[in-house]
């Protein structure tokens, strides 16, 4: 029965953003004009006691839409059956309050449903109580819409006598019967009970114009495809049967075919288009910045779900400061070939960047240059102290539009730049020095030499430009990891964090300090990389472990090594020193036929990342995909099931490859690098180590992947774990149960608590393997 009663409904087609706002827009509504609405209920027993107090809540929310007072809206209420019956006349009640009193204690009287008898009672009675067709009159429905009679000639007597009619459906309407009974046009003046604040919606937006005039500002009816529903019972052919007839031969009867019918409800469906009134809510002016999603809260209140590294202010700002003591300039490019537009959208960057990075206490010194055939340095180095002075000085910033003379520029600055003031030049300034590119126009000058010079000054350089500047950023910086390049206006704010990040790196060491880490690597050696690429791969796996440290209680590093099937070149409990996890390396072999990606990542799934073969609890872990991206269809469901155990992977790609499947691996574009050749793999190193570093540092789950063995379920407690054994025991479910009356282990109990610290778990974590083997 639950089920057949959600057939009756009218549903909208809309997303749920627009029924937010008609759900929103229903609080606003209220009807203040002179109207006298007459309610028409349906109390046949086809509608049924159930049914009919559904009608009586309808008719009460219709009443939340209608100022009910003496001058404005009247409401009376006439329920029929077999016969019309005035349950209280329009000027009965004055208030809303008493309406909806009134309507509530409405008594269902049962009968048959003689709705043309009831159009005939209004005909000749008139609206009881109303005021004599001085004011406009509104006729609302309510039934299933099946009568007894005929109501198409009463139906269209009434509208001609200019009243409305709303017909509402309850229960399994008959929409058709509805739709004779509806004024024009019908879809303006169909409604649907089951959903009582849609369907007030719908009556205030058909009455809105011209009889409810006074809509709230901004708000406007516009028309959605909808669909009605019913149920109906149809009579169809089942099949036949034999049946004896009578012949007119005597004493006889003769066989024959009989056919046989059956009932059967179906469904069926009546498209249309609904009109509805949708208010503006308080996301439509797109109030977050940088991706954050706006949540409406009622009318004019709203919050937003800012994406990670923002959330400085309610609209998602940078959430971000430049904490680490360095001397940074800015070097922004005032040339032709930047144009107005490209100067003034970097000015903006360099505004919004620095409000948000830079506060009152903050270490950092800033300064601002500006560049074209001349080089002025407006803003010297620690000029200003206070953000507001330092905004207003990027605000005079006027556009110069000479020539690009970029390397002319850098040479400058690295001369002119960082000279410490007089007040404070007996002072040794050892802080970091950063100059900060901006420039969307190719040098007419050479920068090669001139980056050279810079680099030889000790100073640290990073460029931003669009994406046709790569290769002349990457030339002046030198590595494309200091380079930032971007797609489109809004995306140059999007790279603040990660300009933040590379100001604030200078002078750090690389690699993932003190944290600890289980690392594996999972290189292509298919003949599709050949034996060339794979020691280039080799190579990189080799300089990468450089930036580890490397024993049982920082890093751990395994290698596999995959062609048709994957191979352990060493575990990641195998090598406990630098030197001998490098030399391991140059011992990996190349396999040479054809690659399955899929293979690799459910080998280090079941053989590499699992306590047995040395992946240590409550320790973060990372698994390095190194690809040309050939056999990566099978890979998406073992690269999933890595994640579902806590196992980060990271894909790194150099080729051409489909970039949809890439992404179903790597699970995000944040841990994808596409590379276009091998010999760019050497630049992509700094990124990668710095992603793999994030990872590390983050929150970990000691129960991913599941420390427990033989099927042992891992139960997490506040900094620690216990494994809960069936038929084994001890702390990891390394022991079976002994049988008869032999003596048990003197294991710790199967229930037992195991409490977090990373090198007790490590030591544990051996001992096992040891008893194990």
């Amino acid at each position: 029965p639950t089920a057949l009663l959600a057939l009756g409904i009218q549903q909208i087609h809309v997303g749920q953003e627009m029924i937010g706002k008609i759900s929103a827009a229903g609080q606003l509504m209220q009807c203040s004009a002179s109207l006298d609405v007459l309610f028409l209920l349906d109390g046949s027993y086809s509608i049924g006691k159930g049914s009919f107090e559904r009608s009586k809540h309808f008719a009460g929310k219709l009443c939340d839409a209608l100022d009910i007072h003496p001058d404005r809206v009247r409401v009376g209420m006439i329920q029929f059956s077999s016969t019309p019956h005035l349950e209280f006349p329009l000027d009965s009640y004055l208030s809303k309050q008493e309406v909806k009193e009134r309507i509530k204690r409405t008594v269902f009287r049962g009968g048959s449903t003689e709705t043309g008898q009831a159009l005939k009672y209004i005909l000749h009675k008139g609206f009881p109580g109303g005021r004599n067709s001085s004011v406009p009159e509104v006729l609302i429905i309510i039934s299933d819409g099946k009568s007894q009679g005929s109501t198409a000639v009463p139906a269209m007597q009434v509208k001609e006598r200019h009243i409305t009619v709303f017909a509402v459906g309850i229960k399994f309407p008959r929409w058709e019967e509805l739709q004779v009974l509806a004024s024009e046009p019908p879809e303006r003046h169909l409604l649907f009970a089951g959903d009582a604040e849609d369907a007030a919606n719908g009556l205030y937006s058909t009455l809105s114009d011209p009889v409810c005039t006074a809509t709230a500002p901004g708000c406007k009816v516009e028309s959605h495809p909808c669909e009605r529903r019913t149920l109906e019972t149809v009579k169809e052919l089942a099949g036949s049967y034999v049946c004896w007839k009578g012949s007119k031969q005597p004493n006889a009867v003769q066989a024959s075919l009989c056919p046989f019918t059956r009932w059967k409800r179906v469904l069926i469906k009546h498209p249309s288009r609904c009109f509805r009134t949708i208010c503006p809510d308080p996301c439509d002016s797109q109030p977050c910045q940088n991706g954050g999603t706006c949540v409406p809260e009622g009318l004019d209140r709203y919050h937003c779900l800012c994406l990670l590294g923002y959330g400085g202010d309610i609209h998602c700002a940078a959430k971000l400061s430049l904490e680490c003591g360095v001397d940074l300039l800015f070097l922004m490019d005032s040339s032709a070939g930047v144009t107005l537009e490209g100067f003034l959208r970097f000015k903006a960057f360099l505004k919004r960047f620095l409000q948000a990075m830079v506060g009152q206490d903050s270490p950092v010194s800033v300064g601002v240059a500006q560049y074209d055939d001349d080089v002025k340095i407006p803003i010297e180095l620690g000029q200003h102290k206070d953000t507001l002075s330092l905004m207003r000085n990027i605000d005079a910033l006027n556009f110069s539009g000479g020539r690009t003379l970029t390397g002319r520029a850098l040479q400058y600055i690295a001369q002119h730049g960082f000279r410490s003031s007089p007040l404070f030049a007996d002072v040794q300034d050892d802080l970091p020095r950063v100059v900060v590119l901006l420039t969307d126009s190719k040098s007419q000058d050479s920068v090669a030499e001139a980056a050279k010079y810079v680099k030889d000054q000790n100073i640290f350089l990073i460029g931003i430009g669009s994406s046709f500047m790569r290769a002349e950023l990457t030339t002046v910086t030198g590595s494309p990891q200091q380079t930032i390049v971007y797609s489109d206006p809004q995306d140059l704010f999007n790279r603040m964090p990660e300009l933040q990040r590379k100001i604030c790196s200078v002078g750090n060491p690389e690699g993932c300090q003190a944290q600890s880490l289980d690392l594996a690597f999972a290189v292509d050696a298919s003949s599709g990389v050949g034996l060339e690429n794979f020691l280039r791969l080799r190579h990189f796996v080799r300089s990468s472990c450089l930036h580890f440290i490397i024993n049982r209680d920082v890093t751990q590093i395994a290698l596999v090594t995959y062609g048709s099937r994957a191979h352990t070149v060493f575990a990641l409990d195998t090598h406990t020193s630098s030197s001998a996890v490098l030399q391991a390396i140059d011992q990996a072999p190349f396999l040479g036929d054809s690659a399955s990606a899929g293979s690799a990542l459910l080998h280090a799934l079941s053989d590499v990342m699992t306590v047995q073969k040395g992946a240590r609890p409550g320790v973060n872990k990372v698994l390095v995909l190194l690809t040309n991206g050939g056999g990566m269809q099978d890979a998406a469901a073992p690269a999933q099931q890595l994640r579902h155990d806590g196992i980060l992977v990271f894909v790194v790609v150099i080729g051409d490859a489909d970039r949809d499947t890439l992404l179903r691996v790597a699970g995000s574009p944040n841990y994808l690098v596409h590379i276009s050749s091998y010999e760019d793999l050497q630049y992509y190193q700094g990124l990668i180590i710095e992603r793999i570093c994030e990872e590390a540092r983050s929150p970990v789950n000691l129960c991913k992947p599941n420390p427990c063995m033989n099927q042992g379920v891992c139960i997490l407690g506040p900094g620690s774990y216990r494994c809960q054994c069936h038929g084994w025991e001890g702390p990891h479910c390394e022991s079976r149960v002994p049988r008869g009356d032999s003596p048990r282990s003197p294991a710790l109990p199967p229930r037992s608590r195991v409490h977090w610290s990373p090198r007790g778990l490590q030591h544990l974590s051996r001992a096992l393997q040891h008893s194990k083997r």
